[in-house]
């Protein structure tokens, strides 16, 4: 029953926040208005709830944010569709274990509540928060995340760059990394890109292609408008992604 909309980036360069994914947003969420926003993943959750609301409202949808409810879960159970920002993926997955919201959302997704993530929330969807290439300014109860895919995303994805001098770790070079120690495939999610999940269909739309990784094979490109199901099946089976 999961649907998920799980976006790189909440802007892309020259327009405004959400604006390159309104209309897709307006599509996935149908005549659901109630939405519970979750803003942890910024220090100043005033600030940025009070940004979404202004844009969800835009949508036409009723908004409440998570920080300005007295009992979380009860909240997660009356919403229609949860929204998890961007920000700091550690923080974020600290707040979420401090609140005691992992199960909740887990539970919600799974019975049909709507998800939306951008960058941080979209990790967060994922199996662990590994794939983030955030400072760990907080430390988690845990790195294992809400599961909702069996799968990893890399959002805000950068090609490297052949005439750069930076010595430093490319983006393609750390989920090499990630692949030597772990199982889920990864995938390069570039800004003004979005993952739709639903129906045992993983969609890649917007305006890129992706980059997916796999453990012991090389990097394959996908072009936008492919359906990426391969990924929601076990590792083993979902070879011919990479053929």
């Amino acid at each position: 029953m999961s649907r998920l909309l799980l976006i790189s980036n909440s802007t892309v360069h020259g327009r405004g926040y959400l604006d390159h994914v309104e209309s897709e947003i307006r599509d996935f969420v149908e005549n659901r208005t109630r939405v519970l926003f979750v803003p942890y993943a910024l220090h100043d959750r005033r600030a940025y709830s009070a940004q979404a609301e202004h844009r969800l409202h835009d949508l036409g949808c009723e908004f409440t944010s998570v920080h300005d409810v007295s009992n979380a879960s009860r909240a997660i159970e009356r919403s229609e569709v949860i929204f998890i920002g961007g920000g700091n993926t550690f923080r974020l997955l600290d707040e979420l274990y401090k609140n005691n919201l992992i199960e909740p959302i887990r539970r919600a997704v799974r019975r049909g509540t709507l998800y939306i993530g951008s960058s941080a929330g979209s990790i967060v969807a994922c199996p662990s928060l590994k794939t983030t290439k955030d400072m760990p300014v907080v430390q988690p109860t845990s790195f294992e995340a809400l599961r909702l895919v069996p799968f990893q995303i890399s959002p805000h994805y950068l090609d490297p760059d052949p005439t750069s001098t930076h010595m430093g770790e490319t983006q393609e070079q750390r989920i090499k990394q990630f692949l030597e120690e772990n199982e889920e495939a990864v995938v390069g999610l570039r800004e003004g890109s979005f993952l739709r999940v639903e129906q045992n269909a993983v969609l890649l739309k917007g305006l890129h292609s992706a980059r997916i990784f796999r453990k012991s094979v090389p990097p394959v490109e996908i072009p936008s408008g492919t359906n990426l199901s391969e990924l929601l099946e076990p590792q083993e089976s979902a070879a011919g992604l990479v053929a």
